[in-house]
């Protein structure tokens, strides 16, 4: 005969287990689509603003068309072109340069971006399903060492971008 007792004790132990069989990381972090780029305020010219959108399920890079210099309280919201296919493995990896510890960064500006006519890193990912966006300075003295290798990594490559 089943006790109440141990009815408890069986229900407790499948909850343990399935808790215990969760994955750590609650995270989840959406790498189809992927927004960077780069904007200078004190500049002329058409390079002054450059955001891209990086679909990986497309295998497909776009640039976006407006050129608006983005506001540091919001995410871009821009409108694309698709590029060539030829630029596409430029930047396919971006997603997985982007480093764990920058989703501890609350959205909006690290460093001081532009600040002193230097320009500015954009980088938005979709988080759990809400938009986490960045405004990350090029001075790397005025941003966490983390980011070091990723404002490298699109400093060489977003020169390479039409």
């Amino acid at each position: 005969m089943l006790t109440l007792g141990r009815l408890f004790t069986g229900v407790l132990a499948v909850g343990m287990c399935l808790s215990s069989c969760q994955d750590d990381d609650e995270t989840s972090i959406d790498t189809q689509t992927l927004l960077f780029g780069s904007f200078y305020g004190e500049c002329s010219g058409e390079r002054c603003v450059e955001i891209y959108k990086l679909d990986t399920n497309k295998r497909e890079l776009s640039e976006d068309t407006q050129d608006k210099y983005p506001l540091a309280n919001s995410p871009y919201n821009g409108q694309y072109t698709a590029l060539p296919a030829s630029f596409y493995p430029l930047v396919q990896d971006l997603p997985n340069l982007i480093p764990n510890q920058l989703f501890l960064e609350a959205n909006g500006s690290i460093g001081s971006p532009d600040a002193s006519d230097q320009g500015g890193f954009y980088l938005e990912v979709t988080q759990n399903g809400n938009r986490r966006y960045w405004f990350i300075d090029t001075q790397k003295t005025r941003i966490p060492a983390f980011l070091h290798p990723l404002v490298d990594t699109l400093s060489t490559r977003i020169p390479k971008l039409p």
